[in-house]
């Protein structure tokens, strides 16, 4: 039966059967199942420090007189005689509760509930800690030893190889929860669990390992420089995110999910977990995904909604990266993402950040307000987003040559350069991240075209006056006009003959997005005192309250002649790129 079953694994993703028969030796299953029964057998006597013996207090949690003893105590003490409240603690202190009193079905309970909460954050820690630092630790292996090219040139699929990974390598790790798993099963329902949410917490459990392990797949793909020092790094990563959502999901902060950083606690299992189970964190007023909502859709109302949607995000966000993981793993050098695929992704964390960013607040505010709470959180979520996208989008030399040169003698000839523009990888970034930060801009149009305030009288009118809503007009082109100086820059330095041109590219873009405000907070000069220095800044909605129309305006014309001084030399970078070698030695160069 063994060799069948041997078999059919080698037949359905033979990467899997190589990674099994690597892994699963008779010491290795020894060592795995016997951690596992040794771990349960410590959790389960752990309880039973607290199990109530003959000195079981009479106010314990367990017995059933407490409430008339705690009732006696609430009486003594509310006439505040001190003999009354002496005698009745000497006599609580020498007077135990009775074994035929105590509630062992609660206390039974109990003990179950712990052992099964207890189980359900080892396995979140076990199987998302240890699982990411084996599978990168391999492929960094893998990587040293050569046999990862020759992987790269097996007839099987990427997703075959890399599903083979995914199921293989962390193989004991999944072995030691299996062994668990009956016990956690078992104390759930004795705890009287239900076990739909039982399941629940088992579809979030492999969806996050799915996306974890995913990412870590991704990381240990394109983090080759590390030199070793990945599978620390990743898990270690990994590690600090459970442990700070933890932290946050044990204290009640329904603020906390109330504006756009919301989206990013869908990735960590700890709120959805105690969704299910309200005495994991024992938070008194229960758990704060209650009040979840996403464009005002309330998320929190029930069960279904709460786990469909927290494994929506999951099963997408692992799908994207999937996406890049069939283009890193057979050609190392290609980019994480292609052009079409930073159009989804910008739409779809637009989509993410705004949903989460208009939730009804305590008092009902308006959905402009919200979203004027929230402009700095998508402001510089954005900012994040659309750098990375310049680094992940823009070609390198040999790109922008190979392309220069011989787009014409491709079969799609017939294509125009903009659509070359807006959908090669080989051809300059400039015009996606244009479409990309469109694509990001279309929410905030939206908003100020939609944003009203209330007078004094109970009117609805526009927001404040036409002069500020052209302020906020003109800011947005500010910005858009600022990232696309950055993208010509970053490309015109990958266009340069210069060696590590990517560190250049990623020091300058720093050096000019964070050292600006950064020297003028040091010496002083406040956006509130002096906005016009801070107009031409990375950071210029910070002074638009103080700043007038026509300083907005001049620095967005200032900004424009900067980007179109740099697209001049950038087209002529890349003409001169795309020459033939002869072309070039005629003319001198």
């Amino acid at each position: 039966m063994i060799p069948n079953l041997i078999d059919k694994i080698g037949d359905w993703n033979p990467q899997l059967l190589r990674e099994l028969k690597g892994r699963l030796k008779f010491f290795n299953v020894a060592i795995a199942v016997a951690t596992s029964l040794l771990l349960q057998l410590v959790v389960f006597l752990y309880q039973f420090r607290e199990f109530p013996n003959d000195q079981y207090p009479l106010v314990g949690t367990y017995c059933h007189l407490r409430q008339v003893y705690e009732l006696q105590q609430k009486e003594v003490y509310q006439e505040s005689n001190q003999s009354k409240i002496a005698d009745l603690s000497s006599f609580l202190s020498k007077n135990f509760c009775a074994q035929n009193e105590i509630d062992w079905q609660l206390w039974w309970r109990d003990h179950w509930e712990y052992i099964f909460l207890t189980f359900s954050v080892i396995f979140v820690f076990t199987l998302l800690v240890a699982g990411t630092y084996l599978l990168i630790n391999d492929l960094a292996k893998e990587e040293t030893r050569g046999t990862l090219n020759f992987i790269r040139l097996s007839p099987q699929s990427e997703t075959s190889i890399l599903t083979g990974k995914l199921l293989g390598v962390p193989s004991l790790i999944y072995l030691v929860v299996l062994v668990a798993v009956p016990l956690h099963l078992w104390a759930g329902l004795s705890a009287k669990i239900a076990f739909s949410y039982i399941l629940s917490y088992y579809a979030i459990l492999a969806a996050s390992c799915i996306f974890f392990y995913s990412a870590a797949l991704l990381f240990g793909l394109v983090s080759r420089w590390f030199n070793g020092f990945q599978p620390w790094l990743g898990s270690g990563a990994v590690f600090l995110f459970l442990f700070t959502t933890m932290v946050l999901a044990s204290s009640y902060n329904r603020h906390g999910l109330n504006n756009s950083t919301a989206w990013f606690r869908l990735f960590n299992p700890w709120d959805t977990t105690n969704y299910l189970f309200p005495n994991l964190f024992h938070i008194s007023n229960g758990s704060p995904l209650k009040n979840y909502q996403f464009f005002y859709l309330p998320l929190g109302i029930n069960v279904v909604s709460v786990v469909s949607f927290h494994l929506l995000n999951l099963g997408l966000c692992s799908h994207g990266i999937w996406q890049a993981l069939k283009r890193c793993f057979r050609n190392p050098q290609a980019s994480i993402i292609n052009k079409k695929q930073s159009y989804l992704l910008v739409a779809f964390c637009q989509l993410m950040m705004w949903g989460f960013a208009l939730q009804f607040g305590k008092d009902d505010y308006r959905w402009d307000e919200q979203v004027g709470q929230n402009y700095i959180l998508l402001a510089l979520y954005n900012l994040v987003l659309l750098l990375s996208l310049i680094a992940v989008l823009s070609p390198h030399r040999q790109d922008v040559q190979d392309w220069a040169r011989y787009r014409h003698q491709e079969v799609s000839s017939h294509k125009s350069v903009w659509q070359d523009l807006i959908w090669a990888e080989k051809s300059p970034a400039l015009v996606a991240i244009a479409i990309n930060l469109t694509i990001a801009t279309i929410p905030w149009l939206v908003w100020l075209s939609l944003t009203f305030v209330i007078d004094a009288n109970g009117v609805k009118t526009l927001l404040s006056n036409d002069i500020d809503r052209f302020k906020a007009l003109l800011v947005i082109a500010l910005s858009i006009s600022l990232m696309m100086i950055y993208a010509t820059i970053a490309q015109l330095i990958l266009l340069l003959k210069t060696p590590k041109r990517s560190f250049w590219a990623i020091g300058t873009l720093g050096a000019a997005i964070f050292l600006p405000p950064m020297i003028l907070e040091f010496i002083g000069i406040s956006s509130w005192k002096y906005p016009t220095v801070w107009m031409f800044t990375t950071f210029p909605w910070v002074a638009i309250e103080h700043a007038g129309l026509i300083t907005i305006f001049m620095a967005l014309l200032a900004d424009l002649s900067v980007l179109a001084l740099l697209n001049f030399q950038l087209t002529r970078q890349v003409r001169l790129a795309g020459e033939s070698a002869t072309k070039a030695l005629l003319a001198g160069r």
